[in-house]
């Protein structure tokens, strides 16, 4: 029994020493984790606080402009001293906002509903069909998306002027058409490559006609794709400055430059009310965006889901 012993005794006497000598060789290795560990751990706390700091001032700003709009008289305190709605009843009578929304619902109605009609087409086109150049064809289509509207707006401007279509309703909507456009096809694009074309062959087996195979097929498809772009184009027309900008006259002014105007006119006008306005214009924003958001993730414009060959 003792030899036993004594024999198992070394045995286990050199596992503890191998334990002993890999603990060891791993502590170096440990320790340079964790150093290395810790300029990742105050990146990551900058980049949150960074974060943070700025959502604040964006917070703090709008709350800024909210009291203000309602504020009976707001200067040197830490609230104003009374409440009211006073200032958007103002602000509705002073700036004509009545006129303005309307302006505003008829020019973002006609670019939806022109920028889908020609766009689904257009973009079916551009996923189905392979031809020599569609690159070329697709990064020209995408310029005004990828150009500032500035560096195209000022030319297309001063064409308008010189036909006469500048100052005019159907100027205001064709100048907003031109990046609605390629902004549906640019969202229609890979929603349409992910339908099976197998179905129009089969449609086309059971006998049924373009009319029919697009009815009664494509189109339930296609729905909630438009109806996606149709409302980002909707939110982005609505914000849409610098096109309306330059080609808007004094009766067709969009709720946007409308604000830009109400803003110049601070030394007549009361602050509040131009709040009250900044306010109405956030709000009609906000609303549409959350619509949007819900039919929509920002990730489906930049990223095309692929089904993986099995």
């Amino acid at each position: 029994m003792t030899t036993e012993r004594r024999a198992a005794q070394p045995a286990w006497s050199a596992s503890a020493s191998k334990h002993h000598d890999d603990d060891g060789a791993r502590e170096p290795a440990r320790r340079e984790a964790q150093r290395a560990s810790v300029p990742g751990r105050v990146w990551r706390v900058l980049v949150r606080a960074v974060m943070v700091f700025f959502l604040l001032n964006v917070v703090l700003l709008i709350a800024t402009v909210a009291v203000n709009s309602v504020a009976t008289r707001w200067f040197g305190t830490l609230l104003p001293q009374g409440f009211t709605l006073h200032w958007y009843v103002q602000a509705w009578r002073d700036f004509q906002l009545a006129s303005v929304l309307w302006v505003t619902i008829e020019v973002v109605g006609a670019v939806v509903l022109l920028s889908v009609l020609l766009g689904v087409p257009a973009a079916y086109a551009l996923a189905r069909v392979q031809f020599p150049g569609k690159r070329i064809a697709m990064l020209i289509f995408l310029l005004p998306l990828m150009v500032p509207p500035v560096t195209y707006g000022i030319p297309m401007a001063t064409v308008m002027y010189k036909v006469g279509l500048a100052g005019t309703l159907s100027g205001v909507i064709l100048a907003n058409l031109v990046p609605a456009l390629p902004f549906v096809i640019l969202v229609m694009t890979p929603f349409i490559e992910q339908i099976d074309p197998n179905l129009e062959a089969a449609a086309r087996i059971f006998g049924a006609n373009t009319f029919r195979y697009f009815r009664y097929v494509l189109l339930p498809l296609l729905v909630p794709g438009m109806l996606a772009a149709g409302l980002l184009v909707l939110v982005r027309t609505i914000g849409m400055f610098e096109l309306t900008f330059f080609t808007a006259g004094p009766a067709t002014q969009t709720l946007v430059v409308a604000l830009y105007y109400a803003v110049f006119s601070t030394g007549v006008r009361a602050p509040q009310s131009i709040d009250a306005m900044a306010m109405i214009y956030m709000a009609i924003t906000l609303i549409w965006v959350l619509i949007a958001l819900q039919f929509v993730s920002p990730t489906q414009i930049v990223s095309r889901v692929k089904e993986q060959k099995r």
